[in-house]
């Protein structure tokens, strides 16, 4: 067994442990979902109280909260199908409190470039705010007139960790490339959706 095959069964082991004892509790999953959202604005909070002094300090205890947000994210879906509590209406929830806890991260990286007067990157924070959000709606979109779009490959999953690392690094300035990514590979994603909704869609009848 290799050091990461044991590393991912650990990681593993303690996810479920942590599902068995929200289960126990039987917290509702929803709570767990706006939980998550709470973590990502008390993460948005750092990015934005951070300034030219002490921004790779107050970055490094966001990337930390965005990991633990993260945790939430991973359970509460977990949660609902260990208590039978799996709904329609919580995918809903769970896909719009993911949309708010994209883009409040992104805000706060917003008002921190407002505030050291990176006019640029005030523009390019907003754009990844946008793409970002565009990413998931090319998908839902589609997924309503086509059945499926799960081309491309800049996810809510990729975003997030592409976030933390430029969080966790920011004091080697890892953050501003980080949005050059995201925006980059967003708008790629979002390109792709299109043209492949447009290529899936030339042989269907027009709405009524």
């Amino acid at each position: 067994m290799t050091w990461t095959s044991a590393f991912g069964r650990t990681c593993g082991w303690l996810l479920d442990r942590i599902v068995r004892g929200l289960a126990l509790t039987r917290i509702s999953p929803n709570v767990l979902t706006f939980v998550g959202l709470v973590i990502n604005i008390a993460a948005a909070f750092l990015f934005g109280h951070a300034n030219a002094t002490n921004a790779g300090r107050m970055f490094l205890y966001a990337g930390l909260v965005i990991i633990g947000a993260g945790i939430f994210d991973m359970v509460d879906g977990r949660v609902a199908r260990r208590t039978n509590k799996v709904t329609v209406f919580g995918a809903f929830f769970d896909s719009v409190i993911d949309r708010y806890s994209d883009v409040v991260l992104f805000f706060g990286l917003l008002v921190y470039y407002a505030r050291i007067n990176h006019f640029r990157y005030v523009v390019l924070t907003a754009f990844v705010m946008v793409t970002s959000l565009m990413v998931s709606y090319t998908r839902a979109r589609a997924e309503a007139l086509i059945g499926q779009c799960k081309v491309g490959f800049m996810e809510r999953p990729e975003r997030i960790v592409l976030v933390i690392l430029g969080a966790l690094f920011n004091h080697w300035g890892v953050m501003a490339p980080v949005l050059w990514v995201l925006a980059v590979l967003s708008t790629i994603t979002v390109v792709h959706r299109i043209t492949f909704t447009y290529q899936n869609t030339k042989h269907l009848a027009p709405l009524t």
